[in-house]
Order: C-alpha cells, then structure tokens, then sequence
C-alpha cells in the first residue's frame, strides 16, 4: 500500500457546502502529494533532461502548477501582485504533443529545482492568505471568486498523473523509488481468461450540476442512447495483448488505420512503449523501476496499438471487435451500479492513489460482473472529444479543451490508479492524441453497432464566422436579427397570397430559409459561395452551429447555436439548401410564391440579366421582396451593370429608379420603400451598422 495521506475526492463531488478550511486542506494536500511526486527524481540532472523529445524537461513542470495559481487570480481580480513575474511568464505554457514529429529544440534558462520550491513556498503563501481573507460563498458555480482556487487545485491533480507518466519515461539512472509511491506486489500471478459480458440498452442523460467543479466540456446537456452489445469482463491483461505481439501484430499493416500507421512507421513500434524485453522474457517499466512482467496487470498501450489488438481479434473471432465509444462506457458505468459517492470511500477500485502507485492485476476490484470498469488505468474510447449541447468556455481558461476539438483527440474514460480530485469523477471528460502516452489501456466490447460521428468542430475562418453570428448570433445595439426581422416583414406583406414555397437567393448560412419555413411549406436556399451552403447544410443535419468569433487580435470567443433554441428545429425538415448562381439559376427552381434577395443585388456579377430573368421564378401574383444597401462596389459588379448610383444625362439615378426601369415589365411595386437596419460584428470593438432599402414586387405578367 501507498503511504501517502488520505486524498479524498469530496470537494470535487459536491460543492454546496464548504469551509475555508476544507479548501485550504485540499490546496495543502494537492501541494503536498505533487512536491512529493519530484522526490522520485534522482538529483537535479534529472530535472533538465527530457523524458521524451515532445515534452519539457521536468523542472517546468514542478514550477508549472503553482505558476498556473497566480497566472489566472492576476486574470480573475483576485489578486494583483505578482511573486515572480520571470518565473510566471517561464513556466507558463507547456508544449501539447500535436504531433510525434513536433519536436521543440527551444532553450530556456531554467532556475535551480532549489529556486523553483522556494517559489512554490511563496505561491502557496499567496494562495493561503486569499482562502483565509475571502468571503465565503453558500455553494461554488463558474461566477463565484473561489473557483479560480478550485481550478488550480484540479489543474495541479491533472499534472500530478501526467507529470508521473513522464517519470515513467525517463532514463532509469534519474529516477530512484521511494517509501511514499510503492507499486503494487502482485506480479507473478495468473492473467484470468477474459470473456464477453451482455451490457443491455441504455438511455440517460448526461447533465453535470454547476454546483459540481468541473471543466468546461462536462457541462452542457447530452442525451445517452446505446443499443445492447457486450464487454469484455476484463480490461485487456498484458497477457492478453502478448498473443497480438507474438502473433506480429506490429508488423502486419493491415491491423493498422492510415493514422496510426504512420505512427508506428515513425516510431518503430514493436511492442507496448512499458515492455522492455530482457533476453528472452519481458519486464514492465513502472514510474521508477523495472519488474518481472506482471501478465495479469493491464497492458497500457495508445489507441492506435489498442484499436489494431481490436482489428487483429475481430479476424481471429470473426465476431465485430472495437473499442467503445464514451457513450458506450457510460452504459458499462451504469450497468456496474457505479456512482462516485460509492467509489470515494477508495475501497471498490484501484483508484485516487488508495492502494498502490501502480497498475494491479484486472481481477482484484469487480464492479459487478465487471473489472475495473474504473479505476487501475485510463480506457481508450473511439470518441474524439466533442462539446455538448450549450457547452461553454470558462473565461479564466478558454483554451483548455477548445483546441481539441479538431476530431484528434480521443476520450479517455474510468481514471487511473493515479487519478485524484476530478479526474476520478465519472463526468470527467480528458482527450489525448491518439499516439499520447498515459497510465491507459483499453476495455474491448462487441457490436455491429456502428460508431456516433459527433461533430465538434469550430468554424474558425472569419467571415464565415462573421455569417453565421450575424445570421445566428446575438442582436447588437439593440437592432433586431436581420434575417429574421426580413421573413417578419415578408410575412405581414403577404397575407391573403399564397404561401406554398418561396425561394432565398443569396441565403449565405441560411437564418432567413429557415424563419421563412415558419410561413411556407417548402423553402429552397440558394447561395454562390460552397462553403455557405456547407455551413446552413450542417445546421440543418445536425442542428447545432459552433464558430469562433475574433474579439481582438488573435483573441477569440467561441459561440454555440441552435436551431432549438432560435425555435427553429420543427421546421429545418422543410428547408433545403443548394449551390448556385443567381444570374444563371437552373431550371427546376421554378413555381414559387415568394423570392427573397437579401442584400444581393450589388454583389452579383450582372443584377441585370437577373432582374430581367427572375420573373420565371415566380408564379403569377407571387412576390418579390429585395433588400439592399445598395453599396456599388467595381470589385463585385462592373459599373456599366450598376442598377443606380451615378449619373446620366447630368441627373441622379438611384437604385430603385434602375429596379422601377428593369422588373416594370413584369412587376409592380406594392408599396413604398421601407428600411430595415441591420448590423455586423467584426470584432468585439468594431460593428458595421447599415440600413437596407426593402422593396416588394408583385408579378403581374
């Protein structure tokens, strides 16, 4: 058994109810159990040698976490001195493991590990007087001053674990073992046979409590729907995995996916990164050691090794072999009985460093007539990390999850025997690159069911994400929504007029395609620009719209919409959405009631030949309705198509005299124009606000 104090996972369960001394023991104990992590290094050598190429040398990550405490109270108000500004700006930002061939050759001049305790003394002094001086809140939520505290006492629980895995990495002759983090003694026993458990159907719904701390990505609203399939009873042993290595797994290609075929080409993988072959048997690299391989301890492998195990056994088996998806685990969690109140006590799972600093073998903690379905090591999901519905950045730390949502980064679920304070929640949510490294194996489960594509990723080009928080995003200075306040306008203009279809030319990302379907039965969409239509396109499959907005600079807040919330979701199965050009539109879009051209005409290439064209769209006693700042711009339309805006014969002409001279043939103008403003955010401190001159038009030839 470990020595180490009692790390007690409460504070992160339930936040309702608090002293300031519980906060102050948990900072203190999370303080305490990181320092006494570095005693595993051997002198100070080994807190300037990198474990891995990818990585820092460790002696950032001893000054990273407390650094992190003063970085974000300065951030949050809390606080406004600094206590090493140097340091804080040195250890401030760590290297993510992007890519295997990232290598960073950058050289800093690193301070004395001596130095670098002395300033965690200071930060933790800092730290202390805030806790003891703050008022005291009834319950903690994202507003309240006490999460920040919160924040780096998780934030440092989080490098506990990964700062151990690069202990783990490093040369032998750095490390040396110690009283307080002792593995586990249980080595030589057997591997147990594995074999398939039927989990049954499951729907929950996944909502974590703002009284409970989290991380950004756990919150949100996301609804759990998984068919039946069936678990295997054990994480995957080391013995197990030796019959995929033994049989060549790692040198038949075929087992391998393109990713992480280049992976293992790059690495010359031959076998899990912990074994190390010792003649002709085989020894596990725990944190500061080598030992007799333990075959009935879980193998930790990436997911690319453990997603080819799966390939290679679906062959051997014949039966549909993968690993599962987040939604899948929550459905083995439930099927288990688990809660994290039940699991806190540290009697039921090799978890929050209760009984060893090691992995143990995959038969000692049942959960149910499961193992191990928390707790030992991490578990590989198929699911690439993705933002529930509402999900939202915390803005003391807007960059912890965001970048991660790019479909690369894998979840990650269950905890390790390392794993403390939020990591040991079943709501936590971490997601590593797929070759990453960690204290993770991997439960197998069989199913043809196939793997949930959630989409997660954030439109960052800026003027498609311009579109869509005009289209979509809030209202500014208080001036309606543009596309909306168009189909309100369209709708009271047309009672008594048929209302069957209507057709939105220049529809960009879609806002007034689907508020007109509120009116009509059938609305088509149509814009020039490809990535437009993918945008309203995905909107309207997924119902759910993410984007990143640029507040100054390189600065950027992230948006989420929904056709739910803008009420719009009844109604998306009546819109579609095409590509095209309005001044050669196809045949078929024929036979509509009502054609809106929304701020189109000065941006076509010949609003002519459209204008003169547009009247076969439209059925007989149909509508036209167009808008238009009426800004002519030479880039956009060459002067001589110009509808109005300059001069003739010595006299004005407007717009809508060239609108009255070229629809006259075919429409009449119903009434007199009308302006409806509208307003596009560029950055948080710059708008453009602009008036479009409405007119409408009824065909009458």
């Amino acid at each position: 058994m470990s020595t180490l104090p009692n790390r007690s996972i409460e504070i992160s369960i339930e936040m309702t109810s608090f002293t300031r001394e519980q906060i102050r023991a948990y900072f203190h104990q999370t303080s305490d159990l990181y320092e006494s992590l570095f005693e595993a290094l051997k002198s100070d050598e080994a807190y300037y040698i990198k474990p891995i190429n990818l990585r820092h040398p460790l002696i950032f990550y001893y000054g990273h976490t407390h650094t992190f405490f003063i970085n974000k109270l300065i951030l949050a108000g809390l606080i406004t001195q600094r206590v090493h500004p140097q340091f804080e700006s040195m250890f401030a930002v760590g290297v993510d493991e992007m890519g295997w061939d990232d290598v960073n050759d950058k050289n800093y001049d690193w301070p004395a590990p001596s130095a670098v305790k002395a300033y965690r003394a200071k930060v933790r002094q800092a730290v202390d007087h805030l806790i003891m001086s703050m008022p005291l809140t009834p319950s903690i939520d994202w507003e309240s001053p006490w999460w920040p505290i919160l924040m780096g006492i998780e934030h440092e629980r989080i490098h506990l674990e990964t700062s151990s895995v690069l202990i783990r990495q490093h040369d032998l002759r750095y490390v040396q073992t110690s009283a307080n983090w002792r593995p586990c003694q249980l080595v030589n026993s057997i591997a147990p046979a594995n074999s398939l458990v039927p989990i049954p159907a499951f729907d929950g719904v996944l909502n974590k409590s703002p009284n409970h701390y989290g991380w950004d990505n756990e919150y949100g609203l996301s609804n759990v729907q998984c068919p039946g399939f069936q678990a295997a009873k054990y994480l995957t042993s080391n013995a197990e995995f030796l019959r995929f290595v033994e049989a060549g797994g790692y040198l038949a290609d075929q087992y391998w996916p393109e990713e992480g075929l280049a992976w293992k080409r790059y690495s010359h993988a031959e076998h899990p990164e912990f074994w190390v072959k010792d003649g002709l048997n085989w020894k596990l690299r725990i944190m500061t050691e080598e030992i007799v391989m333990p075959w009935s301890w879980p193998v930790e492998v990436n997911y690319h090794e453990a997603k080819a195990f799966c390939l290679w056994m679906a062959t051997q088996t014949g039966q549909s072999v993968r690993l599962p998806t987040e939604n899948e685990w929550y459905s083995v969690y439930a099927h288990a009985g688990l809660t994290d109140e039940h699991l806190s006590s540290g009697k039921h799972a090799n978890l929050h460093l209760d009984h060893y600093a090691s992995a143990c073998p995959v038969d000692a903690f049942a959960h149910g007539d499961l193992y191990d379905v928390v707790g030992n090591v991490w578990q590989w999901t198929e699911t690439p990390i993705y933002p529930y519905d509402g999900f939202k950045v915390h803005p003391l730390y807007d960059d912890f999850t965001t970048p991660t949502f790019d479909g690369r980064h894998n979840l990650i679920k269950g905890g390790s025997w390392i794993s403390t304070g939020n990591e040991a929640l079943k709501s936590a949510r971490y997601a590593f690159r797929r070759h990453f490294f960690q204290h993770v194996g991997f439960r197998y489960i069989v199913t043809d069911t196939p793997i949930e594509n959630n989409a997660s990723h954030y439109e960052s080009d800026k003027q498609l994400s311009e579109y869509a928080e005009f289209h979509y995003g809030d209202s500014y200075f208080g001036v309606p929504n543009f596309p909306k306040a168009l189909s309100d306008f369209a709708q009271s203009q047309m009672q008594g007029k048929p209302s069957k279809t209507a057709l939105d030319l220049g529809c960009a990302t879609g806002r007034a395609s689907f508020e007109l379907a509120q009116h009509f039965d059938h609305v088509t969409g149509i814009d020039f620009s490809a990535r437009f239509i993918g945008l309203a396109l995905k909107l309207a499959q997924q119902g759910i719209l993410r984007y990143t907005m640029v507040n100054e600079g390189d600065l950027v807040g992230y948006q989420e919409r929904s056709l739910r919330e803008l009420k719009l979701d009844e109604v998306a199965h009546k819109v579609d959405f095409w590509q095209g050009d309005a001044c050669n539109l196809k045949p078929q879009f024929t036979g509509y009631d009502f054609v809106l051209a929304a701020n189109l005409i000065d941006r076509l290439y010949s609003p002519r030949q459209f204008l003169a064209d547009i009247h076969q769209r439209l059925n007989i006693g149909g509508v036209l309705m167009i808008t238009s700042p009426y800004t002519w711009l030479e880039e956009h339309t060459p002067k001589e198509e110009w509808l109005g805006g300059f001069k003739q014969d010595g006299e004005n002409v407007t717009t809508l005299d060239g609108l009255k001279a070229v629809l006259g043939h075919h429409f009449k103008l119903m009434q007199e124009p009308t302006k409806i403003p509208f307003v596009i955010r560029e950055t948080r401190h710059k708008f453009q606000h602009s008036l479009s001159e409405v007119t409408l038009w009824e065909r009458v030839l």
